[in-house]
């Protein structure tokens, strides 16, 4: 027994070290790999955040299989097939499923006083131990294809996995509990439209200059917004942000999601673009998330090669709900990465977008937990609406999120392109499940806990909607998010004034709050364009103070005029300067955001979790584009 337990001490000692080089070796001396191949992927080992073994199979030198054969010979154990030998389901209980995929080990068998692992990754071996009960005190291990670890951890803890993914955001910070309050917002919708109505009726004209006044003030401050984003993005670009062109450190390996539901028109493109990356495959994890009931999508990518650096995760049905953050809670799990990712399924990122995010979370501050990419779009020149579309969304990459971020304020992240440290996004519990803008929402979050988002220069492309009704949907959702991340967050102000500041709490209600009423109460805003063509309106403005009247059509013109020149200034370097004469359809363009808004208001009270999803592909551009370079 003495002798055994030795035994068992050097292999833990030996799995401690670097068992992939002794593997190596003797691959090596076994023919599998030549030497020129042996001394490369050593040579990576000093840059790169892996193991010797993953560069070999990444550059296809060897298979997965003979990297364990070679593992198993060195630590002295044995390589088995968890599928003609699955492991123990009585065992389950002595590690928790977040465990074992994290370290990519499993409970196999017990043996009188000892339990056996199977593992992929002997190096994490050691780091189990604190996990698994006391009376547990020498494991041993077996090896195992990782794959086949997560397929099996998937299926012994499904249930465990599921009711996780939806639950894992404390309910204080999350949107969840809304199910069981419909009549309380019917009543609050109510009491609201009671109230207004009586006012209009006993003081008309008084009700119409509080409302003229309410439009005009938040009209004011979102002007505001936008001029002191113009004047901090306008600075000197940050040394951080140079650096940030510049590689620091061993580059860590990076997991990204692409949330997939229904997309058989872009798998094909999406892979073909993903192939592009520049980034060293050894430390390339591509997650491809689909959700169970999805069948036209399975069935699309199983007659699809995936390459090694790619991989399906499927979400298993749970209570019925089905939403992106969701899915990405389930497949957190089961990614590798130190830092995560995401892109959507109509993506073009720049090839070299990940060199430039690692570099970035190199040379940034511990607080940084977040880096946000600048969204940009392959089609705009598709209608009118398209170009609309781009050149709002260059006034919020390039302009107006990266100047609030400068300056401190919480932002709303994008939906995608967006890099986090899994180690905070664990810790602030990851994604709110029933939130439709689930990115919005963690963006507030992160600040509640103290960490900063910064913009990055990289860029990704993708399909700008361009029919009316999928643009007010998608819209819609957003908007509806918009308020739901407001209303969660808000729901303790003083909690919130504590957490973030004076400051950042005022910059909060300025980019959610002042966003929304200004489309809220656009109709107003109409009512004095109909005034100043000297047409009918139905609001009776015409019988407000004359003052207050010309106050009103100088802030609108004024506004007018500021979208006009940030959509203008941010196109500078993009040569897309045919785009510019576009700003004037702003006038027709921003009334559907108001149609998406009360679409939004609807849906709030009586559907507040429904995900208006936006179908992709639906372009020559969206099924066939690859990346093309555009500045920031």
């Amino acid at each position: 027994m003495g002798y055994q337990n030795a035994a068992l001490s050097d292999l833990t000692q030996r799995a401690q070290d670097d068992p992939h080089l002794g593997a190596g070796r003797r691959l090596l001396e076994a023919g599998h790999i030549s030497s020129l191949q042996f001394i490369y992927a050593k040579q990576r080992l000093k840059v790169w955040d892996t193991s010797l073994t993953d560069v070999l199979i990444s550059n296809r030198w060897i298979t997965e299989t003979q990297a364990l054969e070679a593992l198993a010979a060195e630590l002295q154990t044995q390589v088995i097939d968890l599928g003609q030998a699955p492991p123990d389901p009585r065992l389950k209980q002595f590690l928790r499923p977040e465990m074992c995929l994290k370290h990519a080990a499993v409970p196999w068998i017990e043996t009188p006083g000892q339990l056996i692992l199977a593992t992929s990754r002997p190096e994490e071996f050691e780091r189990l131990r604190p996990h698994l009960p006391a009376n547990i005190r020498l494991p041993k291990m077996v090896l195992a294809k990782e794959r086949d670890i997560q397929h099996v951890v998937a299926q012994m803890h499904g249930t465990s996995l599921t009711r996780a993914c939806e639950t894992r955001l404390a309910i204080e910070l999350s949107c969840r509990g809304w199910a069981q309050t419909l009549w309380l917002r019917l009543a609050c919708v109510a009491t609201l439209c009671l109230a207004m109505t009586a006012l209009f009726y006993i003081a008309p004209e008084f009700s119409i200059s509080l409302l003229v006044l309410l439009t005009m003030g938040f009209l004011l401050i979102g002007v505001a917004m936008k001029c002191v984003a113009l004047a901090a993005s306008r600075q000197a670009t940050p040394a951080l942000e140079k650096k940030a062109q510049k590689r620091s450190g061993r580059l860590p390996r990076i997991s990204v999601l692409v949330p997939l539901f229904k997309e058989t028109e872009i798998a094909g493109a999406l892979i073909h673009r993903l192939r592009a990356l520049t980034y060293p495959r050894a430390l390339l994890d591509v997650v491809l998330v689909l959700e169970e009931k999805d069948l036209l999508t399975q069935d699309t990518l199983a007659r699809t090669t995936l390459p090694q650096w790619m991989r399906v995760v499927t979400v298993p049905q749970g209570s019925g709900l089905t939403t992106k953050p969701r899915a990405m809670n389930y497949a957190l799990d089961f990614c590798r990465g130190d830092i995560i990712g995401i892109w959507d399924a109509e993506d073009a990122p720049d090839p070299r977008q990940l060199e430039t995010i690692a570099a970035h979370f190199a040379n940034a501050a511990p607080d940084v937990a977040c880096v946000q990419g600048v969204l940009d779009y392959y089609n705009p020149d598709t209608n009118w609406i398209s170009r609309c579309f781009t050149l709002e969304y260059s006034m919020w990459f390039r302009i107006i999120l990266r100047g609030m971020a400068r300056i401190g304020v919480p932002i709303p992240l994008g939906g995608t392109t967006l890099f986090m440290r899994r180690d905070v996004l664990e810790r602030i519990g990851r994604w709110d499940a029933h939130n439709v803008t689930e990115d919005a929402d963690l963006g507030i979050r992160l600040a509640r806990f103290g960490y900063r988002t910064e913009l990055s220069l990289t860029v990704t492309q993708e399909e700008a909607t361009y029919r009316f009704r999928s643009w007010v949907r998608q819209r819609s959702r957003w908007l509806k998010g918009y308020m739901i991340t407001y209303l969660v967050h808000m729901k303790r102000p003083g909690l919130l004034l504590q957490s973030l500041g004076p400051g950042r709490f005022i910059g909060l209600n300025v980019i959610l709050l002042a966003a929304l009423m200004q489309f809220l109460l656009a109709p107003v805003l109409w009512c004095f364009w109909l005034l100043a063509f000297g047409l009918s309106e139905p609001l009776g403005l015409a019988d407000l103070s004359p003052h207050l009247i010309g106050a009103s059509m100088v802030t609108l013109g004024a506004a007018t005029l500021i979208d006009f020149t940030i959509a203008g200034l941010s196109m500078r370097g993009q040569n897309r300067r045919g785009l510019i004469p576009w700003v004037t359809c702003f006038v027709i363009y921003f009334p559907m955001a108001t149609i998406a808004a009360y679409k939004a208001l609807f849906e709030l009270i009586f559907l507040p979790f429904f995900w208006d999803k936006t179908t992709h592909g639906q372009t020559a551009e969206g099924q066939t584009a690859g990346y093309s370079a555009v500045s920031t």
